[in-house]
């Protein structure tokens, strides 16, 4: 699989979201994946010779029987994508890193690239400062070719605003399907929730992806520090080693507050660092939400 250096070096997003897709099929990676239009349908009982990647462990854990999950193939689903593009997702660990939008917008541009093929229509809303940005959810190589067109474009500017881009995207569903929020959610994590909880209530299947650089994380600096707030323009001399430990609790409790939150809501989340491989990130997601979807409709059965 291509690295993140290597991806974000090709300037042809469509190029390089082809290279990603194609990277998840290729070598051990290579197995039909469910997708995200794809719905849980019901268990039946193991057979010898079922892939045993369908296995439902955990009714295995709680009735000491073998179940496979069935999935159905949905039909003319639709998917919008919510992309992040604020100030704060210009950051990037620097030299041959991608910054956290590029990362976003290849995995974005990915996943588009899957939906198409399937068959199904997908669709994306972004800001540009006080601007919309906004492709309707449609299928065929031509709107896609004019979706990764839109996300090749994209600059990391102004402040992140769920109350219009996830309200305003989930509305221009016109009917149930999927919204996928990509972001880093630093900011406006009460009215984020909100927006995300009120398109579930609107019927929607929702994911949030969460993507982080890995300094972001583990805060691997020393010696004084100018910081910068990209979105604010304010700058702050600090010492590493004096800010560093509560730096470092306060980033673990705001990832675990937006993956316990996901949960409790009901939501798919994944966390996605720019050092992973996209190839491998997408194909987690995807096999994430498989597990998701038949664990919620186990759950509400």
């Amino acid at each position: 699989m291509l690295t993140p250096a290597v991806v974000a070096a090709i300037e042809d997003l469509e190029l390089a979201a082809r290279l990603v897709v194609e990277g998840m099929r290729t070598g051990n990676h290579k197995s039909p994946l469910h997708g995200f239009t794809a719905e849980f349908s019901e268990h039946r009982p193991y057979r010898a010779g079922d892939d045993l990647k369908y296995l439902d462990w955990k009714v295995l854990a709680r009735t000491d029987r073998l179940y496979t999950r069935q999935f159905r193939e949905t039909t003319n689903m639709a998917v919008m994508i919510v992309l992040d593009t604020s100030a704060s997702m210009g950051f990037g660990p620097g030299g041959q890193e991608p910054t956290k939008l590029r990362y976003a917008a290849l995995i974005a541009a990915a996943l588009s690239w899957l939906i198409v093929e399937q068959g199904d229509a997908v669709g994306v809303m972004m800001t540009a400062g006080d601007n919309w940005r906004y492709l309707p959810a449609r299928s065929g190589r031509q709107h896609l070719r004019a979706l990764l067109s839109e996300l090749a474009r994209v600059e990391p500017a102004g402040a992140w605003q769920p109350e219009r881009v996830i309200a305003r995207g989930a509305e221009l569903l016109s009917r149930r399907g999927v919204v996928i929020a990509i972001s880093d959610f630093y900011d406006a994590e009460v009215e984020t929730r909100r927006e995300l909880r009120r398109a579930m209530r609107q019927g929607h299947d929702v994911t949030m992806l969460q993507v982080v650089t890995r300094p972001e994380m583990t805060f691997p600096y020393d010696g004084d520090l100018d910081l910068e707030d990209l979105e604010s323009g304010d700058h702050r001399v600090v010492s590493a080693e004096s800010v560093a430990r509560a730096y470092r609790a306060s980033m673990g409790d705001f990832l675990e507050r937006c993956r316990s939150g996901a949960r409790t809501d009901g939501l798919d989340y994944a966390l996605l660092p720019t050092d992973i491989a996209p190839a491998m990130a997408l194909r987690q997601v995807l096999v994430r939400r498989s597990g998701h979807s038949a664990g919620t409709r186990e759950t509400s059965a």
